[in-house]
């Protein structure tokens, strides 16, 4: 035990983790700062009732990080635990089903024993990266990537479309999205040759499209509702609508403006004093540009662009094809997530209610980002030891 935890020190990556740690307290400050008012107006009085909560996730989340940091990564894509995960992915989404809650537009949410909310799209992210990385992996041993066709790997496409119709009912769009970028990347990161990769991008392409038209056939009125028709509008032309749908974009834009290079200081924000709902939430980052200005918005930018280079990095080095997917897919998985909620809240792309990644307010988000981010410690590791035997 005591030489394993010697070489476990040696060849810990403190820099990823420092990092990771850094924007978990950060956002756990900006969290407090913005929903102030939004605590003592909606919840039990106090302004630090966000802030409460989100220490107390960030404490279940510490311990997730050191079951992933410290357990090999072969572990979490054996066959055996992708089995029992993948039964208890299904088991959640009928759980949704059946009684989820519904917030922010998305049937998203179910209530785990009247003890916390849960979210199953975010644990479908983790699972998508460890199960396409394991998966992949094992018909390596037998079949070499390049060899691999699409008809190869029909069972693990098959998964994929049932997790994307399941979250796609729930009419959260978001997690299609990052969850489809997370599978493309996988088999990106999987050494298959860039034709064959071209035929896996049009098989789920295909497959994926016709899933959104069943969907949209069978659930089309409760995913094109007003609102989320009107985000399509206020993502056109957002000012024409500044008093209805684009009322949340256009406070954005006020906060982003009023906070110049240096920002009004941090607590001072005005948009979070009622103007821009739910600011802890996937507007965080507006309230950083107000509070903090663009130095807020660099250091943020800058620590979760670190994490993404860091994780390539990790990809790109190895050896291991297992260990290069998971590294792949966990660096894809922030950085999808990332942009899409800053295109949102730019107006790039229309909304969709994505978190910022370690700073937006969310239990099941920095729990699943938080094993996930062990996980990659524990191949950095990895690669940190290959790179001694070579």
């Amino acid at each position: 035990m005591r030489k394993y935890l010697a070489y476990y020190v040696r060849n810990f990556d403190y820099p990823l983790f420092f990092t990771y740690v850094f924007l978990c307290l950060f956002g756990l400050v900006m969290i407090y700062s913005s929903s102030m008012m939004v605590s003592i107006v909606y919840e039990d009085g106090t302004p630090d009732y966000f802030y409460r909560k989100q220490l107390l996730n960030l404490f279940v989340a510490a311990l997730a990080f050191l079951v992933g940091a410290f357990f090999p990564y072969k572990h979490f894509s054996s066959k055996r635990l992708m089995q029992i995960l993948l039964f208890t992915t299904f088991i959640f989404f009928i759980w949704l089903k059946i009684g989820g809650y519904e917030a922010g537009g998305s049937k998203s949410w179910i209530n785990v024993f009247n003890l916390t909310m849960f979210q199953p799209s975010e644990f479908a992210k983790l699972f998508i990266i460890l199960y396409f990385a394991g998966a992949f992996y094992r018909k390596s041993l037998n079949n070499p990537m390049e060899n691999l066709e699409p008809n190869n790997i029909v069972y693990p496409i098959l998964v994929w479309l049932a997790i994307i119709f399941f979250v796609g009912t729930e009419t959260d769009f978001g997690a299609v999205l990052i969850i489809s970028g997370i599978a493309v990347a996988v088999i990106l990161a999987s050494g298959i040759e860039f034709k064959k990769f071209l035929k896996f991008f049009a098989v789920i392409t295909i497959f994926g499209s016709a899933l959104i038209g069943f969907i949209l056939l069978i659930n089309g009125n409760e995913i094109l509702t007003k609102n989320r028709i009107g985000r399509i509008k206020a993502f056109l032309n957002p000012f024409e609508y500044e008093g209805g749908s684009s009322y949340q974009i256009i406070n954005g834009y006020i906060a982003i403006g009023s906070g110049g290079l240096e920002g009004v200081g941090l607590g001072q924000s005005v948009q979070k004093l009622g103007y821009l709902p739910e600011p802890q939430n996937d507007f965080i980052m507006a309230i950083i540009a107000e509070e903090l200005g663009i130095l807020g918005v660099i250091i943020v930018l800058g620590g979760l662009g670190f994490i993404v280079f860091r994780g390539l990095m990790i990809a790109l080095t190895t050896k291991d094809p297992l260990a290069r997917m998971i590294a792949a897919g966990i660096a894809s998985w922030i950085a999808i997530q990332t942009f899409i909620n800053l295109g949102g809240l730019s107006g790039l792309i229309p909304l969709t209610g994505v978190t910022l990644p370690f700073i937006s307010y969310g239990g099941t988000s920095i729990l699943l980002l938080s094993l996930a981010m062990g996980i990659l410690i524990n191949v950095s590791m990895y690669v940190k030891l290959e790179r001694k035997k070579t």
